[in-house]
């Protein structure tokens, strides 16, 4: 079962801040609907290599609880689903970008490998 999401006290900003995006997915899922705006579930599980249906799905409802993400479900047979940033999720994807270009550098200075993927967005 997941874990509820905190709600404070929190020690300070980046306390609160982590709080919201911690687990493994969370940036990347930030990441990837900043770069397509509107991402089916079966696009995002294609483009994030490595995510499990379950953690996708965990991690969506949380960040859609969190303000992050919206769903919309469309009356169709089958059902679609979209995703897509809320402005809050936005306004934390910008935030995040200065860490993205920190790890980019990272990656850059160790000689790290990285995963190909589909169309990126900076950071």
């Amino acid at each position: 079962m997941a874990k509820a999401p905190r709600r404070g006290p929190y020690i300070c900003g980046i306390d609160a801040a982590l709080d919201v995006v911690s687990g493994k997915w969370k940036g990347l899922i930030l990441w990837e609907l900043d770069a397509h705006r509107v991402r089916r579930f079966a696009e995002l599980r294609r483009d994030l290599p490595g995510v499990s249906e379950k953690m996708l799905t965990q991690h969506l409802r949380e960040m859609e609880e969190d303000s992050l993400v919206h769903r919309v479900v469309h009356a169709e047979v089958p059902p679609r689903v979209e995703y897509s940033l809320t402005e809050q999720g936005r306004t934390l994807n910008n935030a995040l970008r200065p860490l993205g270009a920190w790890g980019v550098e990272r990656i850059r200075r160790e000689g790290s490998e990285t995963v190909a993927v589909a169309e990126t967005s900076p950071g």
